[in-house]
């Protein structure tokens, strides 16, 4: 069974940073791009950042320069970095892998077949 499982959320103040992990089992994904989606109440979820097999990043132009995704296939986890937060990165934030091998990280929420719970994230003004 796979699990992706999420960690590092809180509540933070505007300007601070938080750590967001993501532990998969159940398979090895080092082949595959993982990506972070978040989504605020009301509201779609969205691209985030993302990570190809090959580990080449791509970011939403709201977080570029602020956000780092990695990853370590060595330990099947994925990582996003995030500085700088702003009340308006307050969302859930989404794990997701792509269930097709050396292809970049899709853009679309609908195009992955593996996610995670989520974990909240709250940034006070």
């Amino acid at each position: 069974q796979v699990q992706l499982v999420e960690s590092g959320g809180g509540l933070v103040q505007d300007g601070g940073s938080l750590r967001l992990s993501c532990a998969a089992s159940g398979r090895t994904f080092r082949s595959n791009a993982m990506a972070w989606f978040r989504q605020a109440p009301g509201k779609d979820r969205d691209f985030v950042a993302g990570i190809s097999w090959r580990s080449s990043t791509y970011y939403a132009d709201s977080v570029k320069d602020r956000f780092t995704i990695s990853r370590d296939n060595a330990v099947n986890t994925v990582s996003l970095q995030m500085n700088s937060l702003k009340p308006e990165d307050t969302a859930v934030y989404y794990c997701a892998a792509y269930g097709s091998s050396y292809y970049p990280p899709p853009k679309r929420w609908e195009e992955y077949d593996y996610w995670g719970q989520g974990t909240q994230v709250t940034v006070s003004s």
